[in-house]
């Protein structure tokens, strides 16, 4: 339940949808094709030899897949689930309208528009800002419909005695995360992991310091085709200076 959990529940959610939704429209699907929203211009575009992204079949798809219909009572699969959602909404959130120009040079006398999604490193990006934000939440039940809801730590437009929701946009977690920086049954630690020395060997090496070793690596170099038929290689050597966590 920690919050690194969140970030995977949400980024393979996001992930599954975005790449279905592709699919879809570039035609590597059966069941689906381009964006089928009942509007003139998504078929306007289809005529034009443009395809929206089809994200209502892929989040109807995953959401039968994940089986959200059989939704868990206990704590631990509502927040996984929230977080599924936290997923699949910052893949909507990214849906942009996109249009192409068919008048004469190049003029927008006549428009054409599709809906077309973000890149993905875009979603990515944004539900990386959501990890650092993410909210410790527990359970509470709501004594209006008598059902046990996420309550998260107090705004100010709330009152103790009602515990604020998390908004639907918050990746949510119920335990803190442990240091990853040794080894626990939750982690090999970074003992030994090679870094960058200009990246991330500060944060990665938990400020123990990191080893610098030289050593020749091998590879294959000045290939050549032989008539008929193979690739013959020359075998060459470099040196390579490699970083790893001290102990």
């Amino acid at each position: 339940g920690f919050k690194e959990t969140a970030f995977l529940y949400a980024v393979s959610s996001a992930a599954l949808t975005h790449s279905l939704a592709r699919a879809c429209s570039a035609g590597r699907m059966e069941r689906c094709t381009c964006d089928d929203s009942p509007d003139l211009e998504n078929r306007k575009a289809w005529q034009w030899g443009v395809c929206g992204d089809n994200l209502k079949y892929s989040t109807k798809f995953l959401k039968k897949f994940l089986g959200q219909k059989r939704i868990g009572k206990d704590l631990r699969a509502k927040v996984d689930i929230h977080n599924t959602n936290v997923g699949i909404k910052a893949v909507k959130n990214g849906l942009k309208t996109t249009c192409k120009c068919h008048g004469v040079s190049g003029s927008c006398a006549v428009r054409t528009c599709w809906k077309q999604l973000s890149p993905f490193h875009e979603i990515g990006r944004l539900l990386k800002l959501r990890y650092d934000d993410a909210v410790k939440v527990f359970s509470t039940t709501n004594d209006a419909v008598g059902h046990s809801e996420l309550a998260g730590p107090q705004r100010r437009s709330h009152s103790p005695k009602h515990p604020a929701s998390p908004r639907s946009t918050d990746l949510v977690y119920v335990e803190d995360s442990p240091s990853f920086c040794r080894p626990s049954k939750y982690s090999l630690g970074t003992a030994g992991r090679t870094c960058s020395r200009e990246g991330n060997c500060d944060s990665m090496c938990c400020g123990r310091g990191y080893n610098t070793q030289s050593r020749l690596v091998t590879f294959s170099c000045h290939c050549q085709v032989q008539w008929c038929c193979y690739v013959e290689c020359q075998q060459c050597m470099q040196e390579e200076v490699v970083y790893s966590c001290k102990q």
